[in-house]
């Protein structure tokens, strides 16, 4: 196949990993930048060693020093880190798959269908992760799951403890959880009221539930006594 035709093809495919896929989901302006720019750098590289005989191991190997230096410069998200690979991908088959055909087009197909499956809003939907501190150092784990469902109002799947501070008081866990359907949330923890509502609760629940000042003959032997 054509160099043109594999380059022309890289480039649609690169934009539309960028601008179809990864930025109407995730919105970073910064690693659409990134991708673009890394896709089009490889693509030329890998166009340009293709024509010699180490040209194929020559682009293994920018993939990998691409890979550090890019991923050691920035913390990205784990998706995000998926988006950056396929854009490489996408350019070393553009730039190094004149010999493979209409299978290089297939290949840079596939990649932007994983992409598009995987990181489908849809996909798995109700599974979070997210690094939760607790004000309370919960030492058992069972207790601590407990405690992470009734203040999330979902199941936890895994709580993975990454600081037990017996000093102040606190937990950080590494929590992994589905959340509850629609109508089925468990109320919030009241730690977490703020002092106004906690305040105003606190008065709602001590508020006598029957008359405040009893009156008629029940009222009287009680003033009556207080007079003596």
């Amino acid at each position: 196949m054509p160099a043109a035709v594999l380059f022309a093809a890289d480039l649609v495919a690169i934009a539309v990993l960028t601008f179809a896929l990864y930025f109407p989901r995730h919105r970073r302006r910064d690693l659409v930048v990134a991708f673009l720019g890394v896709n089009v750098g490889v693509l030329a590289v890998a166009g340009a060693l293709s024509t010699s005989t180490v040209g194929a191991g020559l682009g293994l190997g920018l993939f990998g020093v691409l890979s550090i230096i890019r991923l050691r410069s920035s913390e990205i998200d784990q998706r995000e880190v998926a988006y950056y690979f396929a854009a490489l991908a996408l350019g070393l088959i553009g730039g190094l798959g004149s010999s493979l055909g209409a299978l290089a087009l297939a290949l840079m197909a596939m990649v932007l269908a994983a992409l598009y499956v995987g990181d489908h809003p849809r996909l798995l939907r109700g599974y979070r992760q997210q690094v939760v501190v607790v004000d309370r150092a919960f030492g058992d784990h069972a207790a601590l799951v407990a405690h992470l469902e009734q203040l999330l109002g979902a199941r936890v799947h895994g709580a993975t403890v990454q600081r037990l501070d017996l000093v102040d008081d606190t937990t950080v866990v590494d929590v992994r959880y589905a959340a509850a359907p629609a109508g089925s949330r468990v109320g919030p923890d009241p730690r977490l009221v703020v002092p106004g509502e906690r305040a105003a609760s606190a008065a709602v629940a001590a508020a006598p539930t029957g008359p405040a000042h009893p009156a008629g003959p029940a009222a009287a032997p009680t003033l009556s006594g207080v007079a003596r």
